[in-house]
């Protein structure tokens, strides 16, 4: 069985580990207390796990042999079996390893249950998530190319690659998901408060993500010069009706 050092020849900033104290944690070092901890599984390891339970928990199960529910979840044991009879390098990884790459997620992509496991946001197949629905944010973001702007405001927002619209918690957010696809994306703002109060249903999904499934025009415009300037930060401020690479 290789070891640790063969698995881990360099140390690399993003490598995964726990500290006996504080849990997992993503450095060298753990961020409250400084101790190395115990490693677990170096940057290469955690980003290939990481691109493989994207793949299976957003868009195809079937390729794994797993069975999914109707709200996106499968067995974590399954996972792990499935993974190491498919990528054979993989053989020491244990329920903990999936686990702290869920807990230590920095945008929240994906969550443990029991002993299920879920993206929470990304899929490409049809399900119903039940994502929580309160402390939405008054207004949310949304980027798009200079090119689709107009027609967005005019028609409003639908699905396109996904099943559900993807909405940022800040204009920051926004800019950042839309930097993917253009060099210059032009930010709308969801008029978030008025969409909850008039029935439309957001879910929160990953830290600064949430869901819907499609945004009419009447709430959406523009955003304007000073959340460019600001960055977007939204306050405490937030509604609580119910119906978030």
């Amino acid at each position: 069985m290789e070891s640790l050092k063969e698995r881990n020849p360099i140390h690399h900033s993003e490598m995964l580990r726990e500290c006996k104290e504080h849990g997992y944690f993503r450095g060298e070092t753990c961020p409250i207390c400084g101790e190395k901890g115990k490693f677990l599984m170096n940057d290469q390891e955690l980003e290939q796990i990481g691109r493989t339970m994207a793949g299976t928990l957003r868009h195809f199960p079937e390729k794994f042999g797993l069975e999914m529910d109707v709200q996106g979840f499968v067995s974590l044991r399954d996972f792990i079996a499935a993974l190491r009879a498919h990528q054979r390098r993989y053989h020491w990884i244990r329920p903990h390893h999936i686990i702290a790459i869920i807990e230590t997620d920095p945008k929240g992509r994906y969550q443990v249950s029991n002993d299920l496991i879920r993206a929470t946001y990304g899929h490409t197949l049809d399900l119903d998530l039940k994502l929580p629905t309160d402390n939405i944010p008054d207004r949310l973001f949304y980027p798009t190319t200079p090119e689709e702007t107009d027609i967005i405001l005019e028609t409003g927002l639908k699905p396109s690659d996904r099943k559900l619209v993807h909405l940022s918690k800040t204009y920051k957010d926004a800019f950042s998901a839309g930097s993917v696809r253009t060099n210059t994306p032009v930010i709308l703002v969801i008029d978030a408060k008025k969409a909850v109060e008039e029935g439309l249903e957001i879910q929160k999904a990953g830290r600064t993500v949430y869901l819907v499934r499609e945004v009419p025009p009447q709430y959406l415009k523009r955003a304007p010069l000073e959340d460019e300037n600001a960055g977007g930060e939204e306050g405490a401020s937030s509604s609580s009706g119910t119906g978030t690479d």
